[in-house]
């Protein structure tokens, strides 16, 4: 199917399922799979989210969904959904993500907010069914970088003895991840993917005449949680059950906004209480014990996006993300110095890159 012919399939199931034949869509924005979002234009606002099941099956993105909604988040509800096609209409959180309103001002507001939810992800939505984010799964991702970022972006490949320190490194980082408890961890627990809602939007979410596919949380009884506001969750459909500690990683030293470490550093350690008060962690893990967990668990995630952005950019033509390599490159480096274990991968890292500027693109 052609670009052209996506679209006015899109438009006519989003005409036929919302009953108006005036609607419009607009885009609304778009990641970095082959999903992409429009926004009705019409009687009401809606996302009509469009997932080509041959390229991004959307029906984990559901089943997803529905589980942290029943532990009371709040993930997008649906109104209606053709799998077979790959069009879902769904809630629409508006325009505000967190990396459009974090300032040194509402950093603290915005950041307690965020860490209650991935509290209450980690308490009570179970992960244990998931795929492993495990060895295997952390090696592949970690191999990445000397694949985009190494060779193909900066045109590097490393002698045999700078591949062992590599190996060495990532040794070292595998073993940090196995350390930790295993909890749903959604991924991508970051500022874009964090909605903030505005408070009219308080109270129980109203539907239009039409029936849901997926019901709005309704609480079950006395016993089950209150359901949070804020932040609104999307880009969820690769959870998987893994470390603790990456979620925060994914949140606090964020791809797309830096804070500074002291910041960070308060941030992770009353996370760490809150963690144990909830069961979590059991009383041995100090502070110094989970400040490792989470700077090597992201140490793990910034070397992959490394690799990431770089294959976006190359193989699948996402333009922009280069323009953020500076800031996640300074994580890696930052983090590496600081484990003396992990200090020839940061000296390694800084021979490859040079004064090269790491945000142009290589030649072809």
């Amino acid at each position: 199917m052609t670009p052209s012919d996506r679209a006015a399939a899109r438009l006519a199931w989003a005409r036929a399922t919302l009953h108006d034949d005036t609607l419009t869509l607009a885009p609304a924005s778009s990641d970095a799979s082959f999903r992409s979002y429009w926004r009705t234009q019409g009687e009401g606002s809606w996302i009509v989210m469009d997932s080509p099941p041959a390229l991004e099956d959307p029906a984990p993105w559901l089943a997803i969904g529905q589980r942290l909604r029943d532990a009371g988040l709040h993930a997008p509800v649906v109104l209606a959904h053709d799998l077979a096609q790959g069009f879902l209409v769904i809630e629409d959180f508006g325009r505000q993500d967190y990396l459009s309103c974090l300032n040194p001002d509402t950093a603290d507001a915005l950041y307690a907010q965020a860490m209650d939810a991935l509290l209450r992800i980690q308490a009570n939505v179970d992960g244990s069914d998931l795929p492993p984010y495990n060895h295997a799964f952390l090696q592949r991702e970690l191999e990445l970088m000397p694949e985009w970022f190494l060779q193909r972006h900066l045109g590097y490949t490393p002698a045999c003895e700078e591949w062992d320190v590599i190996e060495q490194a990532f040794t070292v980082l595998l073993h940090n991840a196995a350390e930790q408890p295993r909890v749903f961890v959604h991924r991508d627990f970051h500022s874009r993917n964090l909605m903030r809602l505005e408070s009219s939007r308080s109270g129980p979410f109203r539907m239009p005449c039409l029936t849901p596919f997926v019901a709005p949380y309704q609480p079950a009884g006395a016993e089950a949680l209150p359901r949070l506001r804020n932040p609104g969750i999307i880009d969820f459909q690769g959870a998987l059950h893994g470390p603790l500690a990456y979620d925060l990683a994914s949140l606090l030293r964020d791809c797309y906004i830096a804070w500074d470490e002291t910041r960070v550093a308060q941030w992770v350690e009353q996370y760490r209480q809150r963690a144990q008060q909830a069961g979590l962690l059991d009383a041995t893990v100090d502070r110094e014990r989970f400040q490792r967990w989470f700077d090597l668990i992201g140490l793990q995630r910034h070397i992959k996006v490394l690799g990431i952005f770089c294959r976006l950019w190359y193989r699948d033509g996402k333009r922009g993300y280069l323009a953020d390599l500076p800031r996640v490159l300074g994580y890696v480096l930052t983090v590496a110095r600081r484990y003396p274990e992990l200090a020839d991968l940061a000296a390694l890292i800084e021979r490859c890159v040079g004064e090269r500027d790491i945000t142009a693109p290589a030649s072809a």
